[in-house]
């Protein structure tokens, strides 16, 4: 995939998306919520290795955004947004969890009728980068120099080393 094209194709959509400043993840998702007619629910959970580090679920009235919360701050809003940036790209919902994970998020529930429920099993290279190049833009967005509450230093460094991975 052509980088330059995905980042302005991820710049179009985010044109009309609110992003707070500073930047918070709660409001944010509230803010799109109400912009998309759906709440947003975040919930951090440990979700174990080797399971996904987050996942978007699209209930029936609402959409879940589950996170793992044995990590950094930054890291934990990072994999949100781009479980967000899933959800703002139109790709299709689902869990990337075994049976055993499943099996904690909805206990009450048979984990093969859940799994067929949720649909999705894994994504595609292309939705990975669609989804990874949202939350980065979100990021640099909330991040932008000279704004009036940028990101702290060692924040900014690890929003900069990440960008360059990418």
């Amino acid at each position: 995939m052509d980088l330059t094209a995905l980042r302005e194709w991820c710049d179009a959509r985010l044109a009309d998306v609110f992003i707070p400043n500073p930047f918070d993840l709660t409001v944010f998702c509230e803010r799109l919520g109400a912009r998309r007619g759906r709440p947003i629910l975040l919930i951090p959970m440990s979700m174990g290795a080797p399971s996904p580090s987050g996942m978007w679920i699209c209930g029936e009235l609402r959409d879940y955004i589950v996170y793992e919360q044995a990590t950094t701050p930054l890291h934990q809003t990072h994999i949100a947004l781009h479980e967000i940036g899933h959800l703002l790209c139109g790709h299709e919902s689902a869990s990337r969890l075994d049976d055993s994970h499943l099996a904690r998020l909805f206990p009450t529930l048979d984990p093969v009728m859940v799994r067929r429920v949720l649909g999705r099993t894994g994504y595609p290279t292309d939705e990975e980068l669609e989804a990874e190049m949202l939350a980065c833009l979100i990021l640099e967005r909330a991040a932008r120099p000279g704004t009036p509450a940028a990101l702290d230093r060692s924040t900014a460094e690890a929003l900069r080393r990440l960008e360059s991975s990418l």
